[in-house]
Parts: structure tokens; sequence; C-alpha cells
């Protein structure tokens, strides 16, 4: 899988990135775009690994590109994939993942979403 990664590592960039989470946020909803906005966050921060924000990318990248395993024009169907993958991402850097890119993630998601439900955010927060 890591060495899958690898290939989407230059389809990402923080530009496109906060572009596409904007644009499409509501389509992938709040527990995908908190998965997304965690990694994103995990990413930043200079205790983050080398090898850890390599599997970022490579996540994030994935997420961004516009024709993937699943093309993401199929409702529904189209995000399966990109979960999979945050969701590996998620699992393999979760030593990263601390309380205050929580509350990053969770202030940003306010932003676009307004009052979410709490609930909707337990499963990502469960792979920690």
């Amino acid at each position: 899988m890591k060495e899958k990664l690898k290939q989407y590592q230059s389809q990402f960039s923080e530009s496109a990135f906060w572009n596409t989470l904007r644009t499409r946020a509501r389509k992938l909803g709040v527990s995908v775009v908190y998965a997304a906005l965690l990694l994103y966050y995990a990413y930043r921060r200079k205790e983050t690994p080398p090898w850890a924000k390599r599997i970022v990318l490579g996540v994030l990248g994935y997420l961004l590109m516009p024709l993937d395993m699943l093309p993401d024009l199929t409702p529904i169907i189209g995000y399966t994939d990109d979960v999979g993958m945050l969701s590996f991402g998620i699992v393999t850097i979760a030593a990263y993942i601390n309380a205050d890119i929580k509350a990053q993630a969770r202030e940003q998601l306010r932003k676009w979403f307004g009052d979410y439900d709490e609930n909707d955010l337990t499963g990502v927060d469960d792979q920690l």
C-alpha cells in the first residue's frame, strides 16, 4: 500500500487541497472532511516524521486525484475508495494526531458546516 501511495504524492498541493475540500465539503460529508483535515494538520506539524508525512501526501493526493479507482462522480460509491484510503492514513499515523490537531480540524468543520453532529466524527476518532 505504501508503495502505491508514492504515485499519488505528486497530486497533492495545499491550494488544491483547500479548494477541493471547500467546494466538495458537503458532498464528501463531515466525517470524510474531518479525516482529511486531521491528516493535513498532522502533516503540517514539525514533529511528524518524514515517513508519516509521505503517507499523508499520498493519501491526500489520492483524494485530490480527479480520476481514481472509483470515479467520484458516482454518488456514494465514488467516495468509498477515498474513505478507505483516508482510514488507512489515519490508522497508520494515529500516533501523530493529538488533541491540538483534533481541535484545529473541528474548528475548520464549524466554519464549513456550522453546527454539526459530533457523533458523525466518532467513527474517525475511534480509529485513533
